[in-house]
């Protein structure tokens, strides 16, 4: 339910070099990525800033999703002024804490890839974060080391930016197998920040159907609530509380509902 913890210690996230070409309106990325950076994008996927729940992060829990810095390269260019085509492969397992190991072996020998490709529109270019419709198609072969039994599936979102104050979102997908938490998934909310401020109110409600090849079938569905609010202290430290309710959480079938309570504080230079 928390992507940015663990108990593993030091880990890379990205080692990468990127080149933008056509005046800035494409980028090519190749390296060590973390592909949450360039999939399924969207202002308030980030643990860091937004909602912190997997429901409401990059592929809304019902895409696979490697581990960070794992090898790969990733493409995307503007079609016109207002749509874009993102493009990525990179290998569907890597050891965050040790991705150097054998990761070129991987890639160019074992062909166990993670591949997407996204079409989307936006109001232009620079808003690309804040008025946002696409649709990401993905793919992963069969890992055993990452627990991805091979599968497809896609992703939506819609994401408006309203008076510079509103951000309201809808967005979901579904999962054929592929090792991915829900294999059906819808949410809606919003962010809302008032025009001059720093602080930010998040709401979001998911609706989510347990993967059956990843846990196992006649699960109940998982409902999810999650709601934070951001408030910047200083420029450089933020605090943000938050509270989530989870009925019926695939990953602990003893409790009927959960309650969790959380705190995050931020420090950035």
């Amino acid at each position: 339910m928390a992507p940015p913890f663990s108990d593993q210690g030091t880990r890379w996230t990205n080692l990468y070099w990127r080149q933008r070409l056509n005046d800035g309106r494409a980028t090519v990325l190749g390296g060590y990525l973390d592909v949450t950076d360039y999939v399924d994008v969207w202002l308030g996927a980030t643990p860091w800033t937004g909602f912190i729940n997997l429901v409401f992060s990059t592929g809304s829990a019902s895409m696979f999703l490697p581990n960070d810095a794992t090898l790969g390269a990733a493409g995307g260019t503007m079609l016109g002024d207002k749509m874009f085509l993102i493009g990525s492969v990179a290998n569907a397992y890597t050891d965050s804490t040790d991705p150097f190991d054998g990761s070129f072996d991987r890639f160019f020998n074992d062909h166990q890839y993670f591949s997407t490709i996204e079409l989307g529109w936006t109001g232009s270019q620079d808003q690309i974060y804040t008025d946002n419709t696409h649709v990401t198609l993905w793919h992963v072969d069969n890992t055993p080391q990452a627990g991805a039994l091979q599968g497809w599936g896609f992703n939506f979102s819609h994401v408006k930016y309203l008076s510079e104050t509103w951000m309201p979102f809808v967005r979901g997908g579904y999962a054929d197998d592929g090792g991915s938490l829900l294999q059906k998934s819808i949410s809606g909310g919003f962010l809302y920040q008032k025009s001059g401020t720093t602080n930010q109110l998040g709401f979001g409600l998911n609706w989510g159907e347990p993967n059956e090849s990843t846990f196992a079938p006649g699960l109940e569905d998982q409902i999810t609530m999650e709601t934070f609010y951001r408030i910047q202290i200083t420029q450089q430290f933020a605090l943000t509380p938050s509270i989530q309710y989870l009925k019926d959480p695939a990953l602990n079938p003893v409790d009927n509902s959960l309650w969790v309570i959380g705190l995050r504080g931020r420090f950035a230079l």
